[in-house]
């Protein structure tokens, strides 16, 4: 089964594109974030035609996340257990919860797309809102763990942390002064691997950026980040054969400012002859 991740940066103006890409590349299931639209302006039919099911949690022309399947998704939700919300200028615990996370469970492995809040700048509420969010996540990782430590378990999408210096490519992001790579972001992205949970496309894939920003040449100076991952339990990394980071999506026509990052896991009792991706 091939599983992707891929911040598409507004499905209606990428769905061509997105959908061509996986049709191309075989995938299985898409995570993807930043749909930028509520389901009902979901471009459904273009999916459905190439035969893929959605699940689709998006609340208005911001944030959103999605998932599109070859077969078929259940167990669906679209939080985490003390996932936190925000609305600017406002303080407290019962915040709004923006359309950031949706799990499915999929042939037995339990995937989750996720859009992390960017943080903005440091010092900025919405970066608290960020290791809040974070840590809720971790929380929750722990605990589906403790309970299953055999279970599949994937966290997927744009996590807006760079883990270590090789993965910041953008001479605009500063130590001491930008988020993304700042100590307690850092932190909360390795408390994953704490957990027990693995970066399983690394080991394949050691070096690459999945994001360049459209100004000042980012893309053809090679100025990215990697902040696009597929963090993987055990029990799913045990699955992974092969993975991928396609950069060639940056480039053409109105891409997005991200690429697919891509796996191969090998279920059990699961034919695939396809050719592997170098």
């Amino acid at each position: 089964m091939r599983i992707a991740t891929w911040n598409v940066n507004s499905i209606r103006a990428r769905v061509d594109r997105t959908v061509d890409w996986m049709v191309r590349e075989d995938i299985d299931v898409l995570a993807m974030q930043e749909i930028k639209c509520k389901p009902e302006q979901f471009p459904r039919e273009q999916f459905e035609e190439a035969g893929y099911g959605l699940e689709i949690h998006g609340l208005n022309q911001w944030n959103g996340v999605a998932f599109a399947s070859r077969v078929e998704m259940t167990d669906v939700v679209t939080s985490f257990p003390g996932m936190p919300g925000f609305l600017k200028g406002q303080e407290g615990p019962d915040q709004p919860q923006e359309a950031r996370a949706l799990g499915v469970t999929v042939n037995d492995l339990r995937l989750w797309s996720l859009y992390v809040p960017n943080g903005r700048a440091l010092g900025d509420p919405h970066l608290h809102y960020k290791l809040d969010w974070l840590a809720a996540l971790d929380a929750h990782t722990r605990a589906e763990l403790a309970r299953n430590p055999q279970l599949a378990l994937a966290l997927m999408g744009d996590f807006n942390v760079a883990p270590t210096d090789a993965d910041m490519g953008d001479p605009s992001f500063v130590h001491g002064t930008s988020t993304h790579i700042s100590p307690e972001e850092r932190a909360a992205f390795h408390a994953f691997e704490a957990a027990g949970l693995t970066d399983v496309v690394r080991p394949i894939v050691p070096d690459g950026f999945t994001f360049w920003d459209y100004k000042a040449l980012r893309f053809p100076r090679n100025e990215g980040m990697r902040i696009d991952f597929i963090l993987g339990s055990p029990a799913f990394a045990d699955l992974v054969t092969d993975a991928s980071i396609h950069r060639d999506e940056r480039k053409g026509d109105a891409p997005s400012d991200h690429v697919p990052v891509v796996v191969d896991v090998e279920i059990d009792g699961e034919d695939d002859d396809r050719p592997m991706i170098f």
